[in-house]
């Protein structure tokens, strides 16, 4: 939705207002004051965070041959995304972000080097990624709010794009490289080459320039709940949350029991993953116009889900990467989605809202993970990846129901004439 009213086009002769935007584009977002550096601790953080997944993962398959302890070891960390959203999020938006996103990282970098310690159990890797997961459940806030701080609203969608494509590309390098150096070499050298990645990223978010908080006041558990009060209080704001949150983890979930699926061909599936993401954020984010993306959550959210159901067949590899690669070009939707959340946003609440979307969505890929789990353990994994896919397209559909009730503009779908106008 945007922020102004809409306006007759000007005709080819005339000249545009002095004070109109200029378009964005990606060569310029690098020349936006600080861009640079939250981008490159970014791709610094996702190639981490790739390694040390497909890594982990790995280890405890092959010391448990469980996909429902496999799939949490790699998705694991998100479940504690509800307890940081429930009651530390206030600091989204009032601690300084530098030193948070540095932090952070350096957290990381040593929870990491600590899963790679020798002779560590499963239950105790299990609980470090529980707390990798508390302490991230801040970054998405600090990230996305210092985003919408360095480009303002009408760039976030062109920045988160681009966000979006350098996780695509560094999930296709990390899972294709993790892949090799996994089957070749051990999981633990992969783990402290993350964490490594993870100091990298720490340094990076140094060369930020110093920024107050955006709201003052100490961050709190009553500022938490009363902030997450207010923006689920709205209507139009729960429902783009719920879609946001909920047919994203049950696909999630289906990419969680890659490697119990195909033990030897997780990291290719991973990177078909990646690559239909990058695929999905360069059409939404740059080749398709303004005007047209409103209408494509909702279609793009069932392809997400749609190609799963064939993997119930155990087709070949091949034919496995190209449906995992086209289903993930459906998570282009989040853009639309959260274009959408940041237009009903207030200004003071924008990293919270981020922040909160960001540890709900981490939050269901945990619980999805762990029911996709439980389901294969019970079945197989393909017929895991078959339930969460239907799972997916039945809460997009009553989502899009309920979203066009009293909703002036189609809600989640929103009519042809609603997008005209707007």
């Amino acid at each position: 939705m945007p922020d102004t009213p809409h306006s007759p086009s000007p005709s080819p002769s005339d000249s545009p207002p002095p004070d109109t935007p200029p378009r964005r584009t990606y060569a310029n977002l690098f020349r936006t004051p600080e861009f640079g550096p939250l981008f490159l601790s970014s791709s610094a953080h996702i190639a981490a965070q790739t390694v040390s997944g497909l890594a982990l993962g790995t280890l405890v398959f092959r010391a448990t041959n469980s996909p429902l302890l496999s799939a949490v070891s790699m998705f694991g960390p998100a479940l504690a995304q509800v307890l940081g959203a429930t009651f530390f999020l206030s600091g989204a938006d009032r601690l300084p972000p530098r030193a948070t996103l540095a932090g952070l990282a350096l957290s990381f970098a040593v929870a990491t080097a600590a899963l790679a310690l020798p002779g560590l159990p499963v239950w105790g890797m299990l609980l470090i990624v529980l707390v990798e997961g508390l302490i991230a459940s801040l970054g998405g806030g600090v990230r996305w709010g210092l985003l919408t701080e360095i480009l303002a609203k009408d760039g976030y969608l062109t920045g988160r794009s681009l966000f979006n494509m350098m996780t695509g590309l560094m999930q296709i390098a990390g899972y294709a490289a993790g892949g090799v150096l996994v089957t070749q070499l051990s999981p633990r050298l992969c783990l402290l080459l993350a964490a490594a990645l993870y100091g990298t990223s720490a340094a990076l978010a140094l060369r930020l320039t110093r920024r107050p908080p955006r709201v003052s006041g100490r961050p709190s558990v009553r500022a938490t709940w009363r902030a997450n009060a207010a923006l689920w209080s709205a209507r139009p704001r729960r429902h783009v949350y719920l879609a946001l949150w909920i047919p994203n983890g049950l696909v999630v979930g289906c990419e969680s029991l890659f490697v119990s699926y195909d033990p030897r061909a997780a990291g290719t599936l991973f990177a078909c993953g990646a690559l239909g993401m990058l695929a999905g954020d360069v059409t939404i984010g740059r080749l398709l116009p303004a005007r047209l993306r409103p209408r494509l959550g909702i279609p793009l959210l069932v392809l997400l889900a749609a190609p799963y159901l064939v993997l119930f067949l155990r087709p070949s590899l091949p034919v496995a990467g190209v449906l995992v690669a086209l289903a993930s070009v459906g998570f282009g939707a989040s853009l639309v989605q959260q274009e959408r959340l940041v237009a009903l946003t207030p200004e003071e609440l924008s990293g919270h809202a981020l922040g909160l979307h960001s540890a709900g969505m981490l939050t269901l890929q945990g619980v999805a993970a762990v029911l996709a789990g439980t389901v294969a353990q019970v079945t197989s994994p393909a017929t895991a990846m078959s339930v969460m896919a239907l799972g997916s397209l039945a809460v997009t559909l009553t989502l899009t129901v309920a979203s066009r009730r009293d909703a002036p503009d189609g809600g989640l779908l929103p009519t042809r004439a609603a997008v005209r106008s707007a």
